[in-house]
């Protein structure tokens, strides 16, 4: 397909999307306090999110799970910049004042990285909760695991995978919200999220890393 046929294809496409996007933000902005919004953004920035989930580490019980958890963040983030340095999509003109780049690629709008992180972490947290293999870790029981993991069967417990899902839907929307992408752009990268974090829990367990 030759750019032209291509900018004749996606411009109605993204033109719409756009006018959708600014639609929502502006209806939406009365009634929502951009601080709030910004604290969903920090909450799953990788500056933040990442060290966070290192540190999980210390929990034995949760290392065959942070081992292809942490190396899917990875995934995601590198995977992200190279989309975004293909596509190039200008991020929204109403783009709220706030936001700090931490690389070049964070200029451009296609996907939501925010949105591809929040997804995958959901649905990392989704796929082991059902995973009975992963689950066969020894039962070593540490403070964290009282209030993540059930106490009778060893699975994440129901409310925190809730809680986890409207946060990840929650920040994914306010990334429209806010300014900062449109909706194409945030579907986009749920989407993506989810296809990283079951090919994060396929192919990225190494087992033999986690017998220290």
């Amino acid at each position: 397909m030759s750019p032209s046929t291509a900018a004749t294809f996606l411009g109605p496409i993204l033109a719409f999307d756009a006018a959708v996007s600014t639609a929502i933000h502006t209806a939406a902005k009365p009634f929502l306090p951009p601080f709030i919004l910004i604290l969903l953004e920090i909450s799953a920035d990788f500056r933040f999110s990442f060290p966070v989930s290192l540190s999980l580490l210390l929990s034995p019980p949760l290392r065959h799970f942070l081992v292809p958890f942490l190396l899917g963040l990875l995934l995601d983030l590198i995977f992200v910049g190279i989309v975004k340095l293909i596509f190039r999509r200008a991020r929204p003109a109403y783009n709220h004042p706030s936001m700090s780049a931490a690389v070049s690629a964070d200029h451009y709008s296609f996907p939501s990285g925010h949105a591809s992180r929040v997804f995958f972490v959901a649905a990392s947290v989704h796929f082991f909760t059902r995973s009975s293999s992963q689950m066969a870790s020894p039962r070593s029981e540490t403070f964290l695991d009282g209030w993540v993991r059930d106490g009778g069967e060893g699975v994440v417990k129901g409310e925190v995978l809730v809680g986890v899902w409207i946060w990840a839907t929650v920040t994914a929307v306010s990334r429209i919200l806010l300014g900062r992408h449109y909706v194409l752009d945030v579907a986009a990268g749920a989407c993506l999220g989810v296809l990283e974090a079951l090919f994060a829990l396929r192919f990225l367990r190494f087992e033999q890393v986690l017998e220290w």
